[in-house]
């Protein structure tokens, strides 16, 4: 490795911008949540079309006035304060809703935000919220007009064509969480790898890879571990009991930039983020930067995002923050996932991950049948909620009641918002 003389100093720099995340409660929670936007005869919405997306967050500057422009005058975020509204690689709109200490408040936000997406949108356009595109192959798919996504494009497509899938075709719901002290950080970051394969199972919304019947169960959990290994899945190390924060940035550090922003515009690099700033303190801008290029399982930034679900009809979304709020809110549960995934390394991890995917809901994972882990895990959630939010949990209880997915229950036209009325 080529000598960094400012490494110990970056270290403790990534260190100090996570140590800086503690809160003094975790009680919030923060929900993204990506639509993908289809006309009725099956053809994408392009951010360029006449009433393509472009237009549409014109539109939506009414509702959402606070709003960021790049050098040529496109909109990149639009918000009120509460919702922030962006765009993905190949036009997929987020809603980045919260932090909310209610979920029936997150509900009932991103439900208005879906019916102003819909106000917004010409009248053959339906917004979906399913894990892969329904009609279209990634490649048919055109990027939005952003210099990171064009680089990140030519950098993932080399590595693998399932960059390509994950920028163009898919669509996620992500949780976020606090942590109230380093430990608290590394414990949640530990239990929250652990339980990615059996939330990806609970929340797989991809019935299509490709423009084709899917042929096999978790989609996106074959996107992500063909993707890119230096920045998509479990972090190395991670499960380890000696693994620190320090680790965590030394790890950050070592990976190829992929997208450097050093010289004030982005550029396309495979050197190093330590080699890049290898004499040089890293800003928090900086820091802010490399961290966005890493798309592991769980990502820790100032909160820990947990990332594997597809996205999710809002109900089900909300569910799905319910699971994770009554999981890791409340200390009767924290105790009781370190017993249920005691001893679990990263390399069970994957293999609990190509269990599920042959095998869905037949399948062991950690030595154990993945359903009677997520009926535990469903449980303890319900325990661990106030009384007011319990019934939230219900659409993915019954799911697992059942032993089915929205994956295994929809059709190609499924997923749409009038779906989640």
């Amino acid at each position: 490795m080529k000598e960094q003389p400012a490494r110990d100093e970056n270290i403790r720099a990534i260190v100090a911008y996570f140590e800086s995340g503690v809160k003094e409660r975790a009680e919030m929670i923060g929900i993204e949540l990506e639509h993908t936007l289809v006309h009725a005869d099956g053809t994408p919405v392009s951010y360029l079309d006449e009433d393509g997306q472009r237009i549409i967050l014109e539109r939506l500057r009414e509702t959402y006035p606070i709003s960021e422009r790049d050098a040529t005058g496109n909109i990149t975020l639009l918000s009120d304060g509460v919702a922030n509204i962006t765009l993905e690689p190949a036009a997929q709109v987020e809603v980045s809703a919260g932090p909310f200490s209610s979920l029936h408040d997150a509900l009932a936000r991103i439900r208005t935000f879906q019916c102003d997406l819909d106000r917004a949108s010409a009248r053959d356009i339906n917004i979906t919220t399913l894990g892969y595109h329904p009609t279209r192959r990634a490649f048919d798919l055109k990027l939005i007009p952003k210099a990171r996504y064009r680089i990140m494009n030519e950098y993932l497509g080399a590595v693998s064509s399932f960059g390509i899938c994950m920028m163009r075709g898919s669509a996620s719901t992500q949780i976020s969480i606090d942590y109230t002290s380093v430990d608290d950080c590394l414990r949640k970051l530990r239990l929250a790898n652990a339980i990615v394969p059996i939330v990806s199972l609970i929340c797989d919304n991809s019935p299509v890879f490709e423009a084709a019947p899917r042929t096999h169960q978790l989609v996106r959990t074959e996107i992500w571990e063909k993707c890119d290994p230096d920045r998509c899945c479990t972090p190395p190390g991670v499960m380890d009991a000696g693994f620190d924060l320090r680790a965590y940035a030394e790890y950050i550090l070592d990976a190829p930039a992929m997208v450097d922003i050093s010289t004030g515009s982005p550029e396309l690099s495979e050197r190093t983020i330590g080699s890049i700033y290898a004499d040089r303190k890293m800003s928090e801008a900086d820091i802010e930067h490399v961290l966005s290029v890493f798309f592991t399982d769980v990502r820790l930034k100032h909160y820990i995002e947990i990332r594997p679900a597809d996205a999710l009809p809002a109900r089900f979304a909300v569910a799905y923050a319910a699971l994770i709020k009554g999981l890791f809110y409340a200390d009767a549960s924290l105790d009781a996932m370190d017993r249920i995934f005691q001893g679990v390394s990263g390399d069970d991890i994957v293999n609990a991950k190509a269990a599920l995917m042959e095998q869905g809901y037949a399948a062991q994972v950690y030595a154990h049948p993945v359903s009677e882990i997520a009926d535990e895990l469903m449980s303890l959630a319900a325990a661990g909620l106030p009384d007011d939010e319990v019934d939230l949990l219900k659409p993915l209880a019954v799911l697992v009641a059942n032993r089915v997915t929205l994956a295994d229950m929809e059709t190609v036209r499924a997923g749409s918002v009038e779906d989640d009325a």
